[in-house]
């Protein structure tokens, strides 16, 4: 039933709150499980300060629509920065990006990357130029020698502009030529990223999850290649070995980070590996994670994932590419949001609903299934 959502899983405390069945007034949530009787909750139009992990397109699908159950001006998103790259002199924040554009209006919906109805004129005259001296395309990954030379923000994820192999839209790159200019300036990413929201009006606080680079690498027959080369120029086909974050074990979370991850965190239904990974990978982060109350969206059904790279790179890191093996890879999280049709059997408290979010009402229906979930492990 629409707007509505189901929690059962073994383990359930007795009293526990689950969404609502056929029969039960709109909003109000009931808990069913075996052996467990039934509770019914009001649903909260706001549960109070929040923060969500967001990388790639899951957890800004869940914003979109999350604003009725939890009130923008008390949510903080903390965003991925592992597939961050410099792309001719230029450092682009996809994911950073993405929650920017959402929270601005100006989001492409129907591609989650860029800006919409933007044209593309400085990229096409790029290529067209490239082209017409006979360069080979992109990518064109630096040495390692360059990688590792200039801006510090920018180590091994540096690449040419030579016949640029990332779409990027002219008023696009007007937010990467302002971060730039504002980070050669000597502003810190995050204190960047705070410009970039306010000219944007975003509701939310947007933190980036470093101020120091971490890059995410996919290692392959052919060697290892940046997560853009490898999911946006070889449209993840390469074999993939293994996942590297590469200068995690350098970089810190935020005094800011850690700050908002005392609140209680919201997973998005993103890549554990690619999106939630380089996050992890940060010293402190599972721990402060381990410490406060922390709801996920699967993002698969079962053994089907929705979109993306997910299910391959789960694999080639050893963890099975599932609902399940999502929960292997969040021994933190307390309680899961999961689709009604995904029939997993988790030893954790577990709130179903359609997680299929193709409008802002999905991701609405979504986010009280999230609600619900938090008022399990409250």
């Amino acid at each position: 039933m629409a707007g509505t959502s189901t929690a059962s899983a073994a383990g359930v405390p007795t009293g526990a709150s689950t969404a609502s069945a056929v029969g039960i007034p709109t909003g109000v949530s009931t808990a069913s499980a075996a052996g467990v009787p039934t509770v019914y909750v009001r649903r909260r139009t706001t549960t109070g300060m929040v923060t969500f992990l967001a990388g790639g397109t899951g957890t800004p699908k869940l914003l979109a629509g999350s604003a009725e159950v939890f009130a923008p001006s008390e949510t903080t998103v903390v965003a991925n920065t592992g597939d961050d790259v410099e792309l001719g002199g230029l450092l682009i924040c996809p994911d950073v990006d993405t929650v920017l554009f959402l929270g601005g209006g100006v989001l492409d919906r129907e591609t989650w990357w860029g800006i919409a109805d933007d044209t593309a004129e400085t990229h096409e005259e790029i290529r067209r130029l490239s082209a017409d001296a006979g360069l080979e395309p992109g990518p064109r990954f630096l040495s390692d020698d360059a990688q590792t030379a200039g801006r510090e923000l920018a180590r091994w994820r540096r690449f040419s502009g030579v016949a640029e192999f990332m779409h990027i839209g002219d008023r696009d790159r007007a937010i990467h030529v302002l971060r730039t200019g504002l980070l050669d300036e000597g502003e810190s990413l995050t204190a960047v990223i705070a410009h970039l929201a306010e000219a944007l009006g975003v509701p939310w606080r947007v933190l980036p999850m470093s101020d120091e680079p971490v890059s995410t690498l996919v290692h392959t027959p052919d060697g290892p290649m940046h997560f853009q080369e490898f999911w946006v120029a070889r449209n993840g086909e390469p074999a993939v070995e293994g996942v590297e974050f590469r200068g995690a074990e350098h970089a810190e979370p935020t005094a800011a980070v850690l700050d908002a991850l005392t609140e209680p965190v919201v997973v998005g239904p993103s890549n554990p590996v690619t999106s939630i990974g380089p996050m992890l990978a940060l010293e402190g982060v599972e721990a402060a994670l381990a410490a406060t109350d922390v709801v996920a969206v699967s993002p698969f059904v079962g053994d089907e994932v929705f979109s993306g790279p997910a299910a391959t790179l789960m694999a080639a890191t050893g963890l099975e590419p599932s609902t399940a093996g999502v929960a292997d890879a969040y021994p933190f999280v307390d309680a899961f949001v999961l689709d009604e049709r995904d029939h997993t059997a988790l030893e954790r408290p577990a709130v179903r609903t359609d997680t299929r979010m193709d409008t802002e009402a999905d991701a609405a229906r979504v986010a009280r299934a999230v609600a619900d979930a938090l008022e399990l492990i409250r």
